[in-house]
């Protein structure tokens, strides 16, 4: 990249590089804005209910369905529909962990 326009090769190895360090916390975070925003509610709110709560914090099944659809936008990935990804939506931590599990086995959109 001496001419200072990144090639193709070095486009597609930055896009690489973002997916392998996304963690569980990252996933997390975006899945606490999300659904502060569904339910119209504050993040903090939301996050000071998962400390509460443990590690989980149950999603109702129809907000999931939305908050799905954004998460896969936005990483990129195509969660399979399966009974381990269905009983991950039961909290946020799990619904997170299976996102990135997803992104790390290369399950791209």
């Amino acid at each position: 990249m001496l001419s200072g326009n990144p090639t193709a090769i070095e486009r597609v190895g930055v896009v690489a590089l973002t997916l392998s360090v996304v963690g569980t916390d990252d996933v997390v975070d975006v899945v606490v804005d999300l659904l502060a925003e569904t339910e119209g509610r504050p993040v903090s709110e939301v996050m000071a209910e998962l400390a509460v709560s443990a590690p989980d914090l149950l999603i109702d099944s129809l907000r999931i369905v939305e908050i799905l659809t954004k998460v896969e936008e936005r990483y990129g990935v195509c969660l399979p529909a399966d009974p381990m990804i269905a009983r991950s939506t039961r909290s946020v931590l799990n619904f997170a962990q299976a996102v990135v599990d997803t992104i790390n086995s290369g399950g791209g959109a």
